[in-house]
């Protein structure tokens, strides 16, 4: 079944700069309904307050990183399921391990292009 490209996205980064490159690159993959958060706890309020399809955030972000967001996310039974992309400049695999270990969807290392969120993102959605 094709994911339907008004599927609701919430982008989180503290860089301008990188919400902008995120959301283009989402754009050119088709996706319309974007929608951003400067922190974790930002993200977590929109979280919780209205329906996304999917979540990908920065690691590294003050005052809640990504993989504080992303534990939250987990441990709240309306959003368990909500799949979760993190994005990080660290590729240590004990940065992978803890956010495999956090329920991590997928992973990615920065930088990155088009073609890879759109890989990560057809193994967390399906084809698009």
């Amino acid at each position: 079944m094709a994911i339907d490209m008004n599927l609701k996205v919430l982008i989180v980064d503290d860089y301008k700069t990188m919400l902008r490159i995120l959301a283009n690159l989402l754009r050119q993959l088709k996706f319309t309904n974007i929608e951003e958060a400067m922190d974790g706890s930002e993200a977590l309020r929109r979280l919780r307050a209205e329906n996304f399809g999917l979540v990908i955030s920065d690691w590294n972000m003050e005052p809640m990183t990504g993989i504080e967001l992303l534990r939250e996310v987990r441990a709240d039974e309306k959003l368990k399921h909500l799949p979760f992309i993190m994005i990080t400049a660290e590729s240590k695999s004990e940065n992978v391990i803890a956010a495999k270990e956090a329920g991590v969807s997928n992973y990615i290392v920065k930088p990155f292009n088009a073609e890879t969120l759109k890989r990560k993102m057809v193994s967390v959605l399906g084809e698009f």
